[in-house]
């Protein structure tokens, strides 16, 4: 059902203390304001109806009769909606009183799930007035409990599903306020029995710090269930005679933050969960399916929700990265930036100690990959107390190398500390062609790929003779694509850029570029290495096989296999999560403007991409170790493991299906 998307609300509305006539008459508004939003659900505070802060007015049978009547005026005026809407109550139930979440839809009351876990601690005194869901014995323990005549026998207990029979894959389960905050929360028991969206109806007041406790709590959540968790607080209208609430609503999904409204801010946010990536997630981990089997059956309650339509980008609550490998915030991204480039740095380390080498060996082309390997072998060199001199950098000019690529690697050599090699393959390529009888006019496959095999030779008898190792600089992104040559640049001892995709390499050298040019150093040298790397980074990023066009570089490699934010995307999309090419199409769109990629060049590149991810696996079969750095793999060692000889009709008869 639309792409796995369920939509939902968390919103603190407006309240008078005990004043359940005000009050329903506010959650009536809200709930008409998500449903006009097309939500699935909305989740509103702990005791909503009658307001937090009532203390020893809950035994007033005055203020319990007059929420349930609210109750029910709440069910009847929004009977002509389908939002599900969760909303909170003081409800007898045998000899005890409970702290409830009413579930509502089209005017039936679906069910009422007690709080499990009774604070009374601190400025919480609610075992005062409530019974914990635990303690239902006897008269108490029925599976209903009669509300009115039009509501005899409403489901009542702490272990209820809601599904829709049109979107079975959203089973919204309910908790409240100190459940999330318990050592061992309800919600993990509803994740196992199968809920993919986790609703608390909470009254936490806010002290100093609390805010960001209590978004940690909501992502841990979600992250440990592979759920989304969205949490409702009571606003700054509970009384004020000693707690103050703020209304700090939540949205979090698989623990990421969708959605979220400041403290004290109160407002009704809105976030598309991702039900089929939250169930993606759960496949792949083991661990989540072995805790299942020990789930408690939980009783579940059919729904039908609203068909919705996506269209635009400002009905869609949700926001979407172009980049999801690169982070968006800068701190972050310097961040990431950092911590990849040392694992590469420690992954190399370990592997030079153990072999016990004082030497490596790697191809500079002047281009992005060889330069951000180079860093990291500087690293590793510096990590194990090794002179960066053994690091034998070797620049080979071939037919296509331009004057602006040699001398940006000669320059890096130098000023990084390594040693230089010049060797032209020219001349060894020539007579190569002439050897196998190949026509140097003929620019080729035989042409670009016998040039990338010769300087690959070169590499490796370097090594040979200087007891090193070879170090791969071919990135994820490449090796996604294959925009490599089998045996040739595909090869080596030890690849460090290997899970490392196009788009955050670029961010990397950035990083390193710019920590050079604030870092003092003799002579300068740091600024003029930030210099080198930034010029680097102006460069098109190319092979550079085929010869210049007056001394410039005439392939272009984004020209030929497309755009490498678009096949970043796509990748992230597919092995994070394997999505369809018909939802990655639909996310494509909604993440870049039209201004930048239509849907037909978004169709016409991810045909591209699928059609060489399949044919180019043999290559990623026997690419050579390489650490994992971040969340994906291709390496059939690691995370992906594909028969070379798969089919691509299903996904390729898909994409040409897509409107």
């Amino acid at each position: 059902m639309n792409y796995g998307y369920f939509r939902a609300a968390a919103a603190s509305v407006e309240l008078k203390v005990c004043d359940t006539a005000f009050n329903s008459e506010k959650i009536i508004t809200a709930a008409h304001e998500a449903a006009a939003k097309d939500a699935d659900l909305l989740v509103l505070p702990e005791l909503s109806i009658t307001g937090y802060t009532c203390g020893d007015l809950f035994f007033q049978e005055t203020l319990l009769q007059n929420a349930l009547s609210a109750l029910e005026f709440i069910a009847k005026e929004t009977s002509s909606i389908q939002t599900i809407i969760a909303v909170g109550l003081p409800v007898k139930k045998g000899g005890s009183l409970y702290n409830v979440a009413a579930i509502l839809q089209k005017g039936e009351i679906l069910a009422l799930v007690p709080k499990t876990y009774i604070p009374n601690h601190g400025e919480f005194y609610e075992a005062r007035h409530f019974a914990s869901a635990v303690n239902l014995r006897g008269a108490d323990a029925g599976e209903t409990i009669f509300i009115s005549k039009k509501f005899p026998e409403v489901p009542f207990g702490s272990d209820i599903l809601i599904r829709a029979d049109n979107f079975p894959e959203a089973k919204i389960a309910f908790e409240i306020c100190e459940d999330l905050w318990s050592a061992t929360p309800p919600s993990t028991g509803h994740a196992l029995a199968g809920a993919t969206v986790i609703a608390n109806l909470s009254a936490s007041n806010e002290t100093i710090g609390k805010a960001e406790y209590r978004r940690l709590l909501v992502k841990s959540a979600a992250a440990r269930n592979f759920c989304a968790y969205i949490y409702a607080c009571a606003g700054c209208d509970e009384s004020t005679q000693d707690m103050v609430f703020a209304g700090h609503n939540l949205i979090s999904e698989n623990g990421k933050i969708l959605a979220e409204s400041a403290p004290f801010e109160g407002r009704m946010i809105f976030a598309d969960i991702d039900v089929s990536l939250l169930e993606a997630e759960r496949i792949r981990s083991t661990t989540f399916s072995q805790c299942e089997s020990r789930a408690k059956a939980h009783k579940e309650i059919c729904v039908h929700l609203k068909e919705k339509k996506f269209e635009g980008k400002s009905n869609f609550f949700r926001a979407l990265e172009k980049h999801p490998f690169v982070p968006q915030e800068k701190d972050a991204l310097d961040e990431r930036c950092l911590e990849v480039i040392t694992i590469q740095a420690q992954a190399l380390a370990k592997r030079i100690r153990h072999i016990g080498t004082k030497s490596v060996v790697i191809g500079l082309s002047g281009g992005l990959d060889s330069t951000l390997a180079l860093l990291a072998v500087c690293r590793a060199f510096d990590l194990c107390s090794l002179e960066r001199k053994g690091i034998i950098a070797v620049t080979m000019p071939g037919f296509g190398t331009t004057g602006r690529t040699y001398e940006n690697a000669y320059a890096l050599a130098k000023e990084t500390g390594a040693t230089l090699r010049e060797i032209p393959i020219s001349d060894s390529v020539l007579r190569h062609f002439a050897d196998i009888g190949h026509d140097e006019k003929i620019h080729d496959a035989t042409y670009e790929n016998a040039q990338a095999r010769e300087r690959t030779q070169i590499l490796m008898d370097l090594a040979n003779k200087n007891g090193a190792i070879v170090i791969g600089t071919g990135d994820l992104s490449e090796l996604a694509l294959g925009w490599c040559t089998y045996n040739g640049d595909h090869m080596s001892m030890y690849g460090v850029n290997s899970s490392i995709p196009k788009t955050l390499v670029r961010h990397i050298v950035e990083r390193e570029a710019e920590s050079f040019a604030k870092e003092n150093s003799r002579g300068g040298q740091n600024k003029k290495l930030s210099g080198i790397l930034f010029d680097i980074l102006a460069t098109p990023v190319s092979p550079e096989l085929l010869p210049p066009e007056q001394g410039n570089i005439s392939q272009k490699t984004e020209e030929i296999v497309g755009p490498y934010e678009l096949h970043d995307f796509f990748l992230y999309n597919i092995l994070r999560f394997g999505f369809s090419p018909s939802k990655i199409y639909f996310l494509a769109k909604k993440a870049f403007a039209e201004e930048e990629y239509s849907p037909e060049v978004i169709q016409h590149w991810m045909k591209i991409f699928y059609k060489r991810f399949f044919s180019q696996q043999f290559k990623r079969s026997c690419m050579p170790d390489g650490a994992k750095v971040g969340s994906v793999s291709l390496s059939p060692r690691g995370d992906w493991r594909m028969p070379s000889d798969a089919s691509a009709n299903a996904w390729i008869s898909e994409i040409d299906s897509l409107e």
